[in-house]
């Protein structure tokens, strides 16, 4: 266990120091901010509230998840897992003593805390806009769900990044990785379109499954049902990965 988090210390310090992290917190506040002034616009315009103080870090959870946070969580398993292999410093990593399980898991852990890192970053920043702007409409019970709605991604978006993963372990190149990503993330968006009776199987679709528990009669049968396809989608890749992982020569 020693060596573990060892691993996973040192692999989140990697992500770290290619401040990925910050590149991802500058974009972010400039959409809230600019999202903000638009709301505002609209407010003082129209004598309308088009959002209230609850609503509008939900609506940048929407916008993040699906645009900006996948990306950058594309690079940073690329800089991860094909990085590393292109540039022959994974054997440096498997010098150390630990095994390509605890390493696997350690990079797998220190992306998912990027993903948490960034949600929250994200959440805090948008209920601070909403407080400078909308501190009227507060209710301790919106900032609960707005909590729990950003917590819950982590899942969905972490299930995607380790389907990344197990493409970064097949192909050597970090530029055949991204586009194939790119591809796969407009191809499933497209095809739960147009198949909309079976957009709960593709993984981008469940992106919006904060959406199931922020609402005031929770449906807890699709809570479940989902949670069982995003675990489902995650393990497969998880293990898929890892067992490429293993038999690549490095």
């Amino acid at each position: 266990m020693e060596m573990f988090k060892v691993a996973f210390l040192n692999e989140v310090e990697k992500i770290y120091k290619r401040k990925k992290v910050i590149v991802a917190i500058i974009i972010s506040l400039f959409v809230i901010v600019a999202g903000q002034l638009m709301v505002t616009m609209v407010n003082m315009g129209f004598g309308l509230r088009a959002v209230s103080a609850t609503q509008f870090p939900l609506l940048v959870l929407s916008l993040f998840s699906n645009t900006i946070l996948p990306f950058f969580t594309t690079l940073v398993v690329i800089d991860v897992f094909s990085s590393e292999f292109s540039h022959n410093t994974m054997k440096l990593s498997l010098a150390r003593p630990v095994s390509r399980l605890k390493l696997y898991a350690a990079k797998a852990c220190a992306v998912a805390i990027f993903i948490l890192f960034n949600l929250l970053v994200v959440m805090v920043l948008s209920l601070l806009a909403s407080i400078i702007f909308n501190a009227n409409s507060f209710s301790l019970g919106g900032i609960w769900r707005v909590v729990l709605s950003y917590l819950v991604t982590v899942l969905p978006v972490m299930s995607f990044a380790l389907i990344i993963v197990f493409m970064a372990n097949i192909f050597k190149s970090g530029t055949a990785v991204f586009f194939i990503t790119i591809i796969l993330f407009i191809a499933f968006n497209g095809l739960s379109v147009v198949f909309p009776r079976y957009s709960n199987l593709f993984i981008t679709s469940l992106f919006g499954w904060h959406s199931l528990w922020n609402v005031n009669t929770v449906q807890v049968s699709k809570i479940i049902r989902e949670f069982l396809i995003i675990s489902g989608c995650g393990i497969m890749s998880f293990t898929a990965g890892y067992y490429l992982f293993v038999k690549r020569d490095l």
